[in-house]
């Protein structure tokens, strides 16, 4: 919940000419519903897509307050994040509620981007395996894991969001070849082509690290997105 449009304004034409000269980079800014329409107008014809960090699992009703999928499309989104670990935390939302988002979105012609993650207790639990499976099969369950083709799975383990801290490169490649691995039981060709992108405090210092590791093939940045110089830094760490 960050943004003011001034200051989005001074933002977005930053990215938008840093990025002009990057090439091999994937890059989507998505914002929170009331930008929407200042992210088209600052981004179209840009080599920088757009998006929004939510989505309601409904075409359309009395749902007071949501945005659907469709909705977005009207503002020219390509990307959604859905399950986000705040909006799990915090609005109570099930690994069943964001598999209906996701195939919402999906049907909708977005690319959703699904986190998935764990919190310091299951960590030390020893349970971040069983975690991230279960917020994984819960899509496969509902979509199959045909949903999965071209698409976008984040893993963010929670205590490193926001926290300053950060999962060594070894440990998030571990996270992540994991899911690669879940989904390669399913389908093996689906898994090969899964972006995943790692979600926890990515930085200018440590993007070089961590986008190194086989398994980990970008990043789902938020604190060090709202300063220009250091998110451009981390998009440049991704060239290939």
């Amino acid at each position: 919940m960050n943004g003011a449009l001034a200051q989005n304004a001074a933002l977005l034409d930053a990215v938008r000419s840093g990025m002009s000269g990057l090439k091999n980079v994937d890059c989507a800014v998505c914002v929170p519903f009331p930008y929407l329409a200042q992210a088209q107008q600052k981004l179209s014809g840009s080599n920088v897509n757009w998006g929004a960090q939510d989505v309601h699992q409904l075409d359309k009703g009395a749902y007071t307050g949501e945005v659907s999928a469709a909705m977005l499309r009207d503002f020219g989104c390509t990307h959604v994040i859905v399950g986000h670990s705040e909006r799990r935390a915090y609005c109570g939302e099930s690994s069943h509620l964001v598999a209906e988002k996701f195939l919402a979105a999906q049907q909708a012609g977005l690319t959703p981007i699904l986190c998935v993650g764990e919190t310091l207790e299951q960590r030390e639990g020893g349970v971040t395996e069983a975690v991230v499976a279960e917020q994984l099969d819960a899509l496969i369950q509902l979509g199959g894991v045909q949903a999965l083709r071209g698409a976008v799975v984040a893993y963010e383990p929670v205590w490193a969001i926001g926290t300053g801290k950060t999962a060594t490169s070894v440990q998030a490649q571990a996270v992540h070849a994991f899911i690669r691995r879940r989904i390669a039981s399913h389908d093996g060709q689906i898994a090969a082509g899964l972006c995943i992108l790692y979600g926890g405090s990515v930085k200018a210092n440590n993007a070089v690290e961590l986008f190194s590791m086989p398994d980990i093939d970008g990043g789902l940045i938020g604190g060090a997105s709202l300063v220009a110089d250091e998110f451009l830094a981390i998009c440049r760490a991704g060239q290939v």
